[in-house]
């Protein structure tokens, strides 16, 4: 049986991809901020993680470690949207939004590299907000909004990279998703797709065999 390590599962498309991976029969284990995950399954195991803090990584790393389990796949997917409504980078917001989105996800999946089984596959979460190309074409539903944000996820994108150059002799494939403008609390109502619709494209790429250090949005290649 498979293991799948998921980051924020205590709602939006971390809950649905959680529901999704114990659906198709894999072990899951997930984080939450605050480790409060209602649902009950005897294939899931739920650990404590703030992102923000580099003594709650260590933690949670440890622990996820000490189960004694080889991860197939991990999905860094906890992140937060702190300058939703700015239009200039707000200092305070850019140091909070770097650590959840990036930095911490960093230290973690640092920490359980060795965890991860040879054709394992890390996927970062990631978004078109970070891609450059794009950005420098205004393609985006708000062109100048959300800047730490923006700046966040082109650091995951190039974390992608440079990890998957670095992992490719192990047979690890790292990979960056763009899961789709999804009704979340971070998405808004206005949304075009479901957490379960985009976990189910998230899912296709993790169990897939994609070339390493790419972006991808259900199944297509996205520009950096």
């Amino acid at each position: 049986m498979k293991t799948v390590l998921i980051t924020g599962v205590s709602k939006g498309i971390g809950r649905a991809l959680m529901q999704k991976f114990l659906d198709e029969g894999f072990d899951v284990m997930g984080t939450a901020y605050s480790g409060d995950v209602p649902e009950i399954h005897e294939r899931l195991s739920i650990f404590d993680l703030d992102l923000a803090s580099s003594q709650s990584i260590a933690a949670c790393a440890d622990s996820v470690i000490s189960t004694g389990k080889k991860i197939d796949i991990l999905i860094n997917n906890a992140g937060i949207l702190a300058d939703e409504d700015e239009t200039t980078v707000v200092v305070d917001k850019l140091r909070r939004t770097l650590d959840v989105n990036l930095i911490g996800p960093v230290d973690f999946t640092e920490r359980l590299v060795s965890s991860i089984v040879s054709g394992g596959h890390i996927i970062n979460i990631s978004s078109t907000a970070g891609s450059l190309e794009l950005a420098g074409k205004g393609e985006s539903h708000f062109p100048l909004h959300y800047p730490c944000y923006k700046i966040s996820k082109a650091g995951v994108n190039m974390y992608t990279r440079t990890l998957a150059l670095r992992l490719k002799k192990d047979d690890i494939t790292v990979s960056s998703v763009h899961p789709g403008w999804t009704k979340t609390d971070m998405g808004g109502e206005e949304a075009d797709i479901t957490p379960e619709e985009a976990a189910d494209g998230i899912y296709s790429i993790a169990v897939s065999k994609p070339e390493t250090g790419g972006f991808w949005f259900r199944g297509e290649r996205l520009p950096w």
